[in-house]
C-alpha cells in the first residue's frame, strides 16, 4: 500500500516502511539463499542474471515475486528469496571503513535510551551501519546529526542509507568536518539528547559533547582498544560534569541446531569493539566522589601506561600517538574508496531520486583512475 492508497485516517508510512514489504521491486536489494546456507545479495534489475557455478537465476524471474519465495536456477539449484533485514544488510553493504556490527549497534540504541524523536549527535559515520539503526530508532519526527572527517567515507554512508531506505531519510544530515569545530556551528547548547562517539580519542571531544548535551543526556563511546578505553574513562573522571562511566563488551555465539546435535558453533563473533557510557550532570552539579578506590598498585610501574607520575597517574599518552595504525585498524586504499563512492551515483534509486529532480546523472569517468574500476551488483 502506497501513500496515495493509504486511508485518510491513518498516518504516513515511516521512511521506508513501503520498502520493507509488498513483492520485489526493481532496483531493491534481496537476498539468496542456496541449500547449504550461503547467503547471496543480489540487486534486482530487469534483463539481468544471478550466476554461480551451477546455473543462474533470471532476476525479471524474481521481480513482482512476494518476500519470501523460493526459485529454481537453471541447473535445479532451489534459492529462497527475502529482504535482508537490517542486520543483514550491514554485513553485506558495500564499506569503506569498518561497520559497527548489529550486535553493537543495537546495544547503542538500547543502552544509550535512543527513543522516537530523540535529538542524537553521532560522530565517526564510517559506512553508515549505526546510522541506520540510530534513524530507524528517532523516526521522522527526530534528528540523527552524523558528523565525518572524511568526504568519501560520508558519501558511501549516505549511499548505503539510501539503498536501504528507498530515498534520503529525511531526520539526517551528515556534516564533513572535525567534531569539535563543528558540533557548536550545527546545534544549539543543551539540545541534545544522545550523543554517540566512534572514533580514534573521544576524549578530545568531551568539553564540545557536555556543551550540546541536555542535563541528563546520555554520552556512549565505542572504542576498538583497552587502552582507549582506560583513556576514555579517566577523562571522563577528571572532567568531572559526567557520571560515573560504565563499560562492556558484547559476545555472540550462535547454536548449531541439526536434529540431536545442539550445540554451540565453532565459529563466534567475538570482541569487536567496547562500549562505555556516561550521563551529563546539570550544570554546576559535580561528580559525586568514588568510594571504590583502586587497588594498590593500580598505577605503578607494570600498569599498561607505564610507570606513574609525581601526581600517582599513569602518564598519558601523546594525542599523537592515537593513529588507526596504532590501535589496529586496517587502511582503506584511495582507489577502492573511489570505486564504492561511484558505485552508489549509477544505482536504480540514485537515478529515480534524480529523475523526480530534474537532475542530470553524470556517467562519465572523473578521472583514468576510476575509469578501469567495474561496479559489481552481485554480491557474494
Amino acid at each position: 500500500m502506497t501513500d496515495a492508497d493509504r486511508p485518510s485516517d491513518l498516518p504516513a508510512a515511516p521512511t521506508g516502511a513501503e520498502y520493507r514489504r509488498g513483492p520485489f521491486r526493481e532496483g531493491e536489494r534481496i537476498q539468496l539463499t542456496d541449500p547449504k546456507g550461503r547467503m547471496h545479495t543480489i540487486t534486482l534489475t530487469p534483463g539481468k542474471q544471478f550466476h554461480t557455478h551451477r546455473g543462474f537465476v533470471r532476476h525479471d524471474d524474481l521481480i513482482g515475486s512476494p518476500d519470501g519465495v523460493t526459485i529454481t536456477n537453471t541447473a535445479g539449484v532451489e534459492y529462497l528469496a527475502l529482504r535482508p533485514l537490517l542486520s543483514d544488510y550491514v554485513m553485506s553493504m558495500p564499506r569503506g571503513a569498518a561497520v559497527v556490527y548489529p550486535k553493537d549497534a543495537g546495544q547503542i540504541v538500547t543502552m544509550a535510551d535512543v527513543f522516537p524523536g530523540a535529538r542524537v549527535v553521532e560522530a565517526g559515520v564510517g559506512s553508515g551501519a549505526l546510522s541506520m539503526s540510530l534513524l530507524r530508532s528517532v523516526g521522522e519526527h527526530g534528528r540523527v546529526y552524523s558528523f565525518e572527517r572524511r568526504e568519501d567515507f560520508a558519501a558511501i554512508a549516505a549511499g548505503n542509507a539510501r539503498e536501504f531506505f528507498g530515498t534520503d531519510h529525511p531526520a539526517w544530515s551528515i556534516t564533513i568536518g572535525d567534531l569539535v569545530d563543528m558540533l557548536p556551528q550545527i546545534v544549539e547548547a543543551g539540545t541534545i539528547d544522545r550523543v554517540v562517539l566512534d572514533m580514534l580519542a573521544p576524549w578530545e571531544c568531551l568539553d564540545v559533547t557536555y556543551d550540546a548535551l541536555a542535563p541528563g543526556g546520555v554520552l556512549i563511546c565505542y572504542v576498538a582498544t583497552a587502552t582507549q578505553l582506560s583513556r576514555v574513562a579517566e577523562a571522563t573522571r577528571e572532567h568531572g560534569g559526567f557520571t560515573e562511566p560504565q563499560a562492556w563488551e558484547s559476545l555472540v555465539r550462535g547454536w548449531h541446531l541439526e536434529g540431536l546435535a545442539v550445540r554451540p558453533e565453532h565459529r563466534m563473533h567475538a570482541h569487536t569493539g567496547f562500549l562505555i557510557s556516561t550521563r551529563r550532570l546539570a550544570d554546576g552539579v559535580e561528580a559525586p566522589l568514588r568510594k571504590r578506590r583502586p587497588a594498590k598498585g593500580a598505577y605503578g610501574e607494570d600498569s599498561a601506561g607505564g610507570g606513574a607520575t609525581d601526581n600517582g597517574n599513569p602518564p598519558q599518552t601523546p594525542d599523537d600517538a592515537w593513529t588507526p595504525d596504532a590501535v589496529g585498524e586496517r587502511p582503506v586504499s584511495d582507489k577502492k574508496m573511489r570505486k564504492l563512492v561511484r558505485s552508489f551515483e549509477n544505482t536504480p534509486t540514485a537515478q529515480a531520486l534524480a529523475a523526480e529532480s530534474g537532475a542530470v546523472i553524470d556517467d562519465e569517468p572523473r578521472d583514468e583512475a576510476d575509469a578501469t574500476d567495474g561496479v559489481a551488483t552481485d554480491q557474494d
